[in-house]
């Protein structure tokens, strides 16, 4: 990499840390290029991005950044996985690292939060953005199907009581 590379690299990462919502660093030691580009589609379908960083030009990117914390993570081959949504990243490195034991997580940062591999394994078992929108989406919905039941049962049954007593009627 020549010198403007380099920079240009760094501020790049530099955005990514300041804007991402969850950083998670990773070895990757051992893992296959098709293993790879396998991990990168499937973080690109999720809404994340992976990148293999250096490490010098890593830890000069998370200067002045809220996840600075997280710089002593970056020793050996490190790849680092983020996403906005602060579930996504955790989420499919994780996945990820059950079906490949060469992928080893080393930790991240959520805002100004450094996390450790635990706090990364316990944050991918959090339902993502979207699930909780749903199941907020439902728990409110709930109450309202069920007073439009309650309003229309009375009704209901007596319609049933008045179409009970016109067939009676007719009968006689």
């Amino acid at each position: 990499m020549e010198r403007a590379e380099k920079r240009e690299f760094v501020t790049e990462l530099n955005e990514v840390f300041k804007a991402s919502g969850s950083v998670v660093v990773a070895h990757y030691a051992g893992v296959t290029v098709a293993q790879m580009n396998d991990f990168r589609s499937k973080m690109r379908a999720a809404g994340g991005t992976v990148k293999v960083a250096k490490n010098r030009l890593a830890k000069i990117a998370l200067q002045g950044t809220e996840s600075e914390g997280m710089s002593d993570l970056f020793k050996g081959q490190t790849l680092i996985a983020y996403s906005n949504d602060p579930i996504t990243a955790p989420k499919v490195v994780m996945d990820f690292a059950k079906t490949n034991d060469k992928l080893v997580v080393l930790g991240g940062a959520m805002g100004t939060t450094t996390l450790n591999a635990d706090a990364v394994k316990s944050l991918a078992t959090l339902p993502s953005l979207d699930e909780l929108r749903a199941k907020l989406l439902g728990m409110i919905q709930t109450p309202a199907t069920r007073i439009a039941g309650v309003v229309q049962a009375p009704a209901g049954q007596l319609a049933r009581v008045f179409a009970a007593y016109a067939k009676k009627d007719e009968a006689a």
